[in-house]
């Protein structure tokens, strides 16, 4: 059987009631203004702590990790422009088992980032309104009511349509580039002490007190792989843009360049700003000390904090005002990009119907309700922002490892698709992707990688419940070709235990530690080559794939009437 490609062309842009109106500009700056959220406002602070002035190879290695990440999915993005495509993908490679797994990752991970979002706004707002959050960061009750109104705004929003979400999404973006533009530059006119670099600081000093070890670390525990997930926004929307071939890899790459850049700068400033004698005196972990004001604004609202330190209010004033709009924003693109998560489960048909409809305007509206729900649940008394991300990036790092491999897979079962863009060197971009994948996820430590995979565990009850119940339309697991996602998972568990990673401030906490930095790459240089080659033998056949790319269609026609009633 061959596949039938005009009719792939036809679905190529997936469900034709989502609109196509995101522009090369509206998809580049949805992607900027997902990276630009709450990350850049603590994650400076966070990484000093950890890491010291390498905080800035921390960045520097982070922005290469997330290139190579970004370009294995570049050729995907435009051959297949799917909306949700980070779950669609594993379902034409490995089918239904894979799709469902990654499908859930994925869901549960951007569900959880738009209350990080409003978290990060209630946080800072903390700084100057007492009743929002506990010393601990937890909610209050009156914050509770605030964090979920705000969510409820957001979905509100996005009811509106895609064309309504850009517009507003555009604005916003140009704000904040402006603003960590401003910040960066008023911070290293007003105070650039080049001795901080190598200060002899309390608990340590020198360029990287902790060592490699510590800036590396840093990389998912300060929140600078958080900062990046958004270029994945090229991707879950690139059904909705009106040029595929141009737009989705310029905004791949393009909008982790673009942050790259600054957050490498904007932590120069940061480091460079700091005062000498309070930094010695406190040392790096401490570093929330050096900038206090008469409260432990340093800690909550540390930019702000430390543009009051060196004398610019006005600057502080305007970024207590962006706390609210960075995050904020982020918050109303992973609304978005929930509910597109969902509606390509639903459409894959490893979850209910229900979840694909769409309203008159474009939008899967019940799974922008479920992503409201979802969201109000990360609200509960959880721990620091800090903690919480930590959590969220493992879960998203761990949904982008499959694209990698599917790059390589379809070179063998759809050789004859049309790519517009087509990735140089696959076979070197694809390994780099999975290993820096799998790194990221071993640095967080042990503490978040086995919570990460309970909640992958909760998502195979909630598969085994939809199997039972939905006999009719749940599609078969196709498990002979997706067991090796079972496998990866145990792998990134064992060489996470084994290693010297805890991800809590008690080192000892959980980690059998039986090898060092350099023996830990090792491992992961291991499990990537076992799970390239495993996945790569259990690809579906060719023929198999080209059955569900035409299935698709007849999908779309059987579904018609269900997902989008009087559309």
């Amino acid at each position: 059987m061959s596949v039938d490609t005009d009719k792939v062309d036809n679905i190529a842009g997936d469900d034709p009631h989502l609109k196509k109106e995101f522009g090369t500009v509206g998809l580049l700056f949805t992607a900027i203004g997902s990276i630009i959220g709450s990350g850049w406002l603590f994650s400076s602070l966070h990484a000093s702590s950890l890491a010291g002035p390498a905080a800035i190879l921390s960045w520097v290695v982070g922005t290469i990790m997330f290139l190579f990440i970004g370009l294995s999915y570049a050729e995907l993005g435009v051959m297949m422009p799917r909306s949700g495509g980070v779950a669609r993908y594993p379902h034409y490679a490995w089918g239904s088992f894979a799709s469902y797994s990654f499908g859930w990752v994925t869901w549960l991970a951007c569900a959880s980032v738009a209350a990080v979002e409003v978290s990060a706004v209630l946080t800072y707002a903390s700084s100057y309104i007492g009743w929002l959050e506990n010393s601990n960061g937890t909610l209050k009750p009156a914050g509770l009511v605030v964090a979920i109104l705000m969510l409820g705004f957001f979905v509100l929003i996005n009811f509106l349509g895609v064309k309504w979400f850009a517009r507003i999404n555009n604005v916003l973006v140009w704000w904040k580039l402006i603003m960590i533009v401003l910040v960066i530059a008023a911070l290293m006119i007003a105070a650039f002490h080049s001795g901080n670099f190598t200060v002899d600081a309390k608990g340590g000093g020198g360029f990287a007190p902790n060592g490699i070890k510590g800036a590396m670390e840093a990389i998912p525990a300060a929140g600078i792989a958080f900062s990046f997930l958004g270029w994945r926004q090229g991707i879950e929307l690139a059904g909705e843009t009106d040029n595929p071939k141009k737009n989705v890899p310029l905004t791949l790459i393009g909008s982790i360049l673009i942050c790259g850049v600054l957050y490498i700068l904007l932590q120069v400033a940061f480091i460079a700003a700091l005062d000498p004698s309070a930094l010695a005196h406190d040392g790096w972990a401490n570093v929330g000390n050096a900038i206090k004001v008469g409260s432990d604004a340093g800690n909550f609202s540390p930019l702000a904090a430390l543009a009051t330190f060196v004398g610019l209010g006005w600057l502080a004033g305007l970024l207590y005002a962006d706390a609210f709009i960075s995050p904020g924003d982020t918050g109303l693109i992973y609304t978005s990009v929930t509910a597109r998560m969902s509606y390509a489960m639903g459409r894959n048909r490893n979850a209910p119907a229900a979840l694909a409809k769409v309203n008159t305007n474009g939008v899967p509206w019940v799974s922008l309700i479920l992503a409201w729900i979802a969201g109000c649940i990360f609200f509960l008394p959880f721990p620091s922002w800090q903690s919480l991300v930590s959590i969220v990036t493992s879960l998203t790092v761990l949904s982008f490892g499959s694209g990698s491999i599917a790059l390589l897979t379809f070179r063998k079962q759809l050789p004859d698709m049309e790519r517009p863009y087509k990735s140089r060197m696959p076979w070197v971009v694809a390994p780099l992707a999975l290993l820096a994948t799998n790194l990221i996820m071993y640095w967080a430590g042990w503490d978040q990688v086995w919570k990460m995979m309970a909640a992958v565990a909760i998502g195979y009850i909630f598969l085994g419940i939809f199997q039972v119940t939905d006999k009719g339309r749940a599609p078969k697991l196709e498990f002979k070709y997706g067991w090796w996602v079972l496998v990866w998972f145990a792998g990134i568990l064992l060489v996470s235990y084994l290693g010297s990673y805890s991800g809590t401030e008690a080192k000892d906490a959980g980690e059998a530690n039986v090898y060092g930095f350099n023996g830990g790459i090792l491992a992961n240089i291991v499990l990537t080559a076992v799970i390239l080659a495993i996945a790569w033998y259990c690809q579906l056949p060719k023929e198999r794939v080209e059955e569900i790319l035409n299935e698709t269609e007849e999908i779309i026609e059987e579904d018609e009437d269900k997902l989008a009633p009087g559309a």
